[in-house]
This record gives structure tokens, C-alpha cells and sequence, in this order.
């Protein structure tokens, strides 16, 4: 990965749906050489261009934190099940009183109680879990760490 690249993925960071002419021309190459690093940026898994929705306006009225705690001989068990529930937005691993802090997207409560109960804490290696329920969600990953900045941005 070069400059080039680095710069690519800062304007694609502030705007996914940006014209890769825009791109080239801020950049100074041709459309075709953008076009390629982006197709290679994705095919490597560098990148991934999606839309983000706010799951609260597409009516998932439950959203939680599940912080997990695992039999250490059953990590990655655990790890490959909860991956697979579709619920699941996002899993990792970490430090501290929990070994996994799971965030799930739930249409309503009585759907976040039956995955709790039914998928999670019946998962054989989870020893204990602690819900907390997302009540406002002031930021989302747009424009998480890592944002690469570019000149229009720095400048503007």
C-alpha cells in the first residue's frame, strides 16, 4: 500500500459513494488507475464500501452490549457460534472482567430476552454475560479511526 492508496481510502472514508473521477481528478491520476486500486483494495479486504443505517430508524428498537464470559479451552467455540447469529454486529475480544463484548441489533425487547437466553447464554463455554441496552447512540463508525486525511479535507 502506497500514498496513493492511503489517499484513495480518506476520500472514500468521507463519502463511499464519491465519483472516481471526482477522485481522480483530486488527485491528479487517471479514472482507470482509481478504479483499479479500489477494485484491489477490496478484492485484498483492505476496504469494504457499505451503507450504514441507523438500526433505530429501520426499527430495531432493542440494541445491546453483551459483555460475555468464556471457558478459555472454548473461545474460539464460542467465538465461530455467536459470529453466525445473525443479530450480531459486532463481536471482539478483550481485557478485562469479560473475554467478549458483543453488540447485537434486536427488533424489541422479547427478541433481545429469547437471543440472550436461547443463543448466547445456552452457547456451552459462556459462563456469564451482563446486557446493557443502548438507549441513544450519539455516534456511529462513520468516520472511526483510522480517518486518513487528504488535502480537501485539511484545508477545508
Amino acid at each position: 500500500m502506497d500514498q496513493l492508496d492511503l489517499e484513495i481510502i480518506a476520500h472514500l472514508q468521507t463519502d463511499g459513494r464519491k465519483p472516481l473521477t471526482e477522485i481522480a481528478r483530486a488527485l491528479n491520476v487517471s479514472e482507470g488507475t482509481i478504479r483499479n486500486r479500489v477494485s484491489q483494495l477490496i478484492e485484498n479486504q483492505t476496504i469494504q464500501i457499505i451503507g450504514m443505517a441507523d438500526p433505530h430508524q429501520l426499527g430495531y428498537d432493542a440494541p445491546a452490549i453483551i459483555a460475555v464470559s468464556v471457558q478459555p479451552n472454548k473461545l474460539e467455540d464460542v467465538v465461530r457460534k455467536l459470529a453466525d447469529i445473525r443479530e450480531v454486529s459486532y463481536l471482539i475480544y478483550i481485557s478485562g472482567d469479560f473475554d467478549l463484548m458483543v453488540e447485537v441489533m434486536c427488533k424489541d425487547r422479547e427478541s433481545l430476552t429469547k437471543l440472550l437466553n436461547e443463543q448466547i447464554r445456552s452457547t456451552e463455554g459462556v459462563t456469564r454475560t451482563q446486557t446493557f441496552f443502548i438507549l441513544n447512540t450519539y455516534k456511529m463508525a462513520f468516520g472511526a479511526l483510522p480517518v486518513l486525511p487528504y488535502k480537501e479535507v485539511e484545508e477545508g
